[in-house]
């Protein structure tokens, strides 16, 4: 039979695919090829669904699984975790159920330290003896005599610090704070050893408001939380007793000079409530603010006399022998365009001063309290700063957006002065002047961090 007759074109592919072939078995493309799948197939593992075994633990949340939150083990507290279950529980808390330290501190050195505190070196609140500030010149003050090592920089816990003490002591030198978790701690810069100045504990579920130290007795600590408890902490003994308990947060805590039955609080939305020790009853309730009070202070010279501040954008001024139960009636207000944060009287009880988040600082003097300044300063944007008046009447020591510490005079109506330190590096919210020792000034930054100024 005759072959097919191949045109030129297939002549070519046929030639082509030939040399293509030759090119392949010179490289052994194919035999490598064959090496490599048998590899892979002599290595490729089986897998086999394992049995399910039902005592594993399954990660699923707590509320699923029937778990309250105090039934997991941990090694060491955690901050953010309340070591008592019975926080709001009528009764006692023991201090050492509430003591959050894991450094190995013992709880009853503090306990020893508080009580070995003499009787008579207790810090009143009169200001008869306070010093002034000397001046160095027609418009500065003596702050540049302060001075801040790192040695007084202490930081109790994480989150915010919500309200700051000096222990009224002459001969101790302690700071007690507040924290954002129900966090009481205890600072004593007197101590030689670093690992031996702090101490924690935890006696509320929420945010503590307010520090008061019982009149005439340093081992009774009264503090207010956003929980809408009042705790009384008596080291004498040991324990956190709970005097309060109600269905509001509560702001603010002040108690009425030389009055050691009563408890002043804000709670809720406006209200005071005024809470007698002794029978363990609210005396009088009044509905002074529309919204919450975030302090209270009273005229140390006329203890009739009581400020409030509130978020409703007021300050007042109340005389406590003339509150109306049904129309309570301030004797002065001032109004801001924002929250005012604090209203607190001078040392001799002439002056008020407010700070709002308005940016400015209100000065209020005058027989009735019915001469009005408002100074212009920047307070804060989300987090407010708090005024605090120095030893005397001249000065209103207030933090800036800078890290430093203006003195605001009430002569001038002006900043004088800044203090400044390289140690410090964020904002300073508020302070508080030891009652005795004139120069010893703490403040508290946004970040947590507690800072003691001491005079050179």
């Amino acid at each position: 039979m005759e072959s097919k007759k191949v045109n030129k074109y297939e002549e070519q592919r046929l030639a082509n695919i030939k040399q293509n072939a030759n090119m392949l078995a010179a490289l052994k493309i194919h035999s490598t090829i064959t090496q490599l799948n048998d590899l892979s197939k002599r290595h490729k593992r089986k897998y086999t669904k394992k049995p399910r075994n039902d005592s594993h633990v399954v990660r699923t949340s707590l509320r699923c699984r029937g778990i309250a939150p105090q039934e997991i083990p941990t090694k060491t507290p955690k901050i953010r975790q309340s070591p008592i279950s019975s926080v709001l529980e009528p009764g006692a808390v023991k201090m050492r159920d509430a003591f959050v330290n894991s450094s190995g501190l013992d709880n009853c050195k503090l306990i020893e330290r508080i009580l070995g505190v003499s009787k008579n070196s207790y810090v009143g609140y009169s200001t008869d003896n306070a010093l002034e500030v000397t001046e160095k010149g027609d418009n500065s003050t003596a702050l540049d005599s302060l001075r801040l090592g790192p040695q007084k920089i202490a930081r109790f816990f994480q989150g915010k610090i919500f309200s700051l003490r000096f222990f009224p002591s002459n001969d101790k030198r302690m700071i007690v704070v507040g924290g954002d978790y129900g966090n009481l701690g205890f600072w004593d810069v007197d101590s030689v050893d670093d690992g031996d100045r702090m101490y924690v504990y935890r006696p509320h579920s929420g945010p503590v408001s307010g520090i008061v130290f019982q009149h005439f007795s340093t081992s009774k600590i009264f503090t207010s939380s956003y929980d809408g408890c009042i705790r009384l902490m008596d080291v004498e003994r040991e324990t956190f007793d709970l005097a309060y308990h109600g269905d509001h947060s509560i702001c603010s805590l002040s108690q009425r000079p030389n009055n050691v039955k009563s408890l002043y609080f804000g709670e809720g939305q406006g209200k005071v409530n005024v809470w007698d020790e002794t029978s363990g009853k609210s005396s009088s309730l009044w509905s002074l603010h529309e919204g919450r009070i975030n302090s209270i202070d009273f005229n140390a010279h006329n203890t009739n006399i009581m400020a409030t501040s509130s978020s409703d954008r007021t300050a007042c001024i109340w005389d406590l022998r003339k509150v109306n139960v049904n129309k309570p009636e301030p004797i002065s207000t001032v109004n801001h365009k924002r929250a005012v944060h604090s209203a607190f009287f001078s040392p001799s009880g002439s002056l008020l001063a407010t700070t709002s988040f308005d940016h400015t600082v209100g000065l209020l003097g005058g027989a009735n309290y019915d001469r009005v300044s408002m100074l212009s300063h920047t307070n804060g944007i989300s987090t407010p700063l708090r005024g605090s008046w120095g030893w005397d009447d001249r000065y209103i020591f207030i933090g800036n957006m800078k890290g430093g510490i203006d003195a605001i005079s009430t002569v001038t109506n002006r900043c004088i002065d800044t203090l400044r330190s390289p140690e410090m590096t964020a904002i300073p919210r508020f302070f508080e002047k030891h009652p005795a020792n004139v120069g010893m000034l703490a403040g508290v930054t946004h970040t947590g961090l507690v800072y003691l100024w001491t005079p050179s």
